[in-house]
């Protein structure tokens, strides 16, 4: 049916949207070192990331380190630390909810608008863990810019986009759009679609009429 087929596109978006934030969450890439200017040292590039910081050297070496103290961290990246962790579960859960309400499974019972009415839940979900995710991504890339524009941050300390934003945005958008396909499994026009009123036919006469 076409409203299957909807359903699974959907979850599909959305899963691949998933994995793209497991990807953003956990690589480095966040913010990368800033070549304008004249005097930058081209010799290493420096990465920052919401769990550690890197430093790349022109030899193809990469040195790593994790950040010492959460609590020293700028507000800015601890909110994002905190909205891309509660997306990554949210979307957890939403995969678990719309599994059991697709229509190609047999979870959930035989009911389809009770299976409806739970992959609505977890398109909805989805888009919830979709918004998250993307606050949390241009959050910190207005961060950036910020920092980027500001005349009291020094040249050789300022920072631009990296390819970690630019993939939570794109599993945002996934997540977002992965959601609004589950919720259109609406169980109301499917449940009235699926019932019909029953006709009334006139009673026939009966062999015998008594006057």
């Amino acid at each position: 049916m076409a409203h299957s087929g909807l359903q699974l596109l959907g979850f599909t978006m959305a899963a691949l949207g998933w994995v793209g934030l497991i990807v953003c969450t956990a690589i480095p890439q966040w913010q990368i070192s800033s070549y304008a200017g004249d005097n930058i040292i081209t010799a290493q590039a420096m990465y920052k990331g919401l769990w550690m910081e890197c430093v790349s050297q022109s030899t193809g070496l990469i040195n790593c380190k994790t950040y010492d103290s959460v609590l020293a961290l700028p507000a800015s990246l601890q909110a994002t630390r905190a909205l891309m962790v509660v997306s990554l579960v949210l979307s957890f859960l939403a995969m678990m909810v719309a599994t059991m309400g697709m229509k190609c499974t047999r979870c959930g019972g035989d009911d389809k608008v009770k299976k409806a009415r739970i992959a609505m839940t977890g398109g909805i979900v989805f888009i919830v863990a979709g918004l998250a995710a993307l606050v949390a991504c241009s959050w910190y890339g207005h961060q950036i810019i910020t920092d980027f524009y500001n005349p009291l941050v020094p040249m050789n300390t300022k920072y631009e986009f990296g390819s970690a934003i630019f993939i939570g945005w794109a599993g945002s958008a996934l997540i977002i759009l992965g959601g609004a396909l589950l919720s259109c499994s609406c169980p109301g026009s499917e449940g009235k679609a699926g019932y019909r009123t029953p006709r009334s036919y006139p009673k026939p006469n009966s062999a015998k009429e008594y006057v």
